[in-house]
């Protein structure tokens, strides 16, 4: 947990940096970047034990191995789009921003398509069923 203090004064240092800088906006885009990547790199080692869980459930389950990556790479991509979008919108860039953003959803809609044709397939079995 010592980690979360650390990467939480880190991001204060640089807010307070950033304002600090005033006109040298280009800078304080690069303090952003360079922080964001620090405490994406930080989050990343709590979530090493997440996903260790998340693959015994896998096996414990008996889930489709290519389900769990869907989700993950999901997860990946909507939490990269979204800081990059922000540091985007920081720089004074909110239109390309938006666009990462609405990339990254169409992103994972494609990812989802699988998992979204095995429900389907499921709803069909039950329906046939009755």
């Amino acid at each position: 947990m010592s980690l979360f203090w650390k990467a939480a004064a880190a991001v204060l240092l640089a807010v307070v940096l950033g304002l600090s800088l005033g006109k040298q906006k280009d800078i304080g885009v690069l303090l952003t970047m360079a922080v964001c990547c620090m405490v994406a790199m930080i989050a990343i080692s709590y979530l090493e034990p997440v996903l260790d869980f998340l693959r015994e459930l896998e096996t414990l389950g008996d889930l489709q191995g290519d389900m769990l990556g869907i989700l993950l790479k999901a997860v990946g991509i909507g939490l990269v789009s979204e800081i990059a979008g922000l540091v985007c919108t920081d720089a004074g860039n909110g239109s390309l921003g938006k666009t990462l953003q609405m990339l990254g959803s169409a992103v994972i809609l494609y990812l989802s398509l699988p998992i979204f044709t095995a429900m389907l397939e499921l709803i069909r079995e039950i329906l046939r069923e009755l």
